[in-house]
This record gives structure tokens, C-alpha cells and sequence, in this order.
């Protein structure tokens, strides 16, 4: 074999096995990009009741609480509300980009409500547009017209003020 068969055959193997890298660059990034992507993709979360219109509309006006619970399941919570009981299944769906924060995009709030006697009066639907927003967290609702005073103002506030029964 002469000197410069050696030399083809060297280069020849380069060039393979820079074609070879190449194509491996390329299906790198094409899954560098993908992955990219696939971590911008906006994730919807569902929590409570997942419940259709049908299930809905199978509560009737006269059906007991027992017969409520097979058709709809376990409320999300129970509370009194004038003589009667109502009974609230609670559904909500949020999304979020990447690391953005999640925003609730619907809220749905199915409330059953029962007369006295433990027997269906009506079915509310409520929605997102129906809700007031308030602290969870905090467990705080704020009061229409309400300040939000800090403490030592709350204190002295009525310093230099005439008072109703004093001097």
C-alpha cells in the first residue's frame, strides 16, 4: 500500500466519522429544542368534582340526601343555610406556563339545596364569575369599605380627636 492510499484512507475515515458527529448534533439539538419546548408547555391541573351536565341534571327537585350522594357522590362540604341543609360539590381548573404561576381559569360550584325535611328545594350552578376572591392562606375576606390599618395606627388613631362624652 503506497504512502498516499494511507493518507485517503485517513481522510476518508475523518470525513465519515465527521458526518457521523454531524448527525449527532443535529438529533441533539433537535431534542435540546424539543425538550425546550415541551417545558413551555402549559399544564392544566383539575381538582374537586369532575362531574358532566347530565349528573346535574339527574338531582331532582324532591329527591332525599341519600339519593343526592348516589347521583353526585360525597360533597365537597356540607353547611346549614336556614332551616335546611345544602350540600356543595366544588370543581376547579387551573393552568400554568413553565414556571409562571398558575391562574384559575374556571371554578364551578354545584350547591344543592334541602328543606327542612332532608328533601332536594333547588340546584344552584355557580361559576368563576359568580365568586368573591379571598385569602385561603390567610383566611381573611376583605369587608367593602375596609381599611387596612396597621396596628399602632388603630391605636392612635383617635388621639387629638374630640371625643362624644369627653371634655
Amino acid at each position: 500500500m503506497r504512502r498516499g492510499d494511507k493518507t485517503r484512507q485517513v481522510v476518508a475515515r475523518c470525513t465519515i466519522a465527521r458526518a457521523r458527529d454531524g448527525r449527532a448534533d443535529w438529533r441533539l439539538s433537535v431534542a435540546l429544542v424539543s425538550a425546550l419546548l415541551a417545558g413551555c408547555a402549559e399544564q392544566v391541573t383539575k381538582h374537586g368534582m369532575l362531574f358532566h351536565e347530565n349528573d346535574i341534571a339527574q338531582v331532582q327537585t324532591g329527591m332525599g340526601q341519600e339519593q343526592v350522594r348516589l347521583v353526585l357522590g360525597t360533597p365537597t362540604t356540607t353547611t346549614t343555610s336556614g332551616a335546611g341543609n345544602v350540600y356543595y360539590y366544588i370543581s376547579s381548573t387551573k393552568k400554568q406556563t413553565a414556571f409562571l404561576s398558575p391562574h384559575e381559569v374556571d371554578r364551578q360550584v354545584v350547591a344543592v339545596y334541602f328543606t327542612p325535611t332532608g328533601t332536594v328545594e333547588r340546584v344552584a350552578n355557580y361559576g368563576l364569575q359568580d365568586g368573591k376572591v379571598f385569602d385561603f392562606v390567610s383566611r381573611t375576606t376583605p369587608a367593602p369599605g375596609g381599611k387596612d390599618d396597621g396596628l399602632l395606627k388603630q391605636l392612635f388613631r383617635n388621639l387629638g380627636q374630640k371625643q362624644i362624652f369627653g371634655e
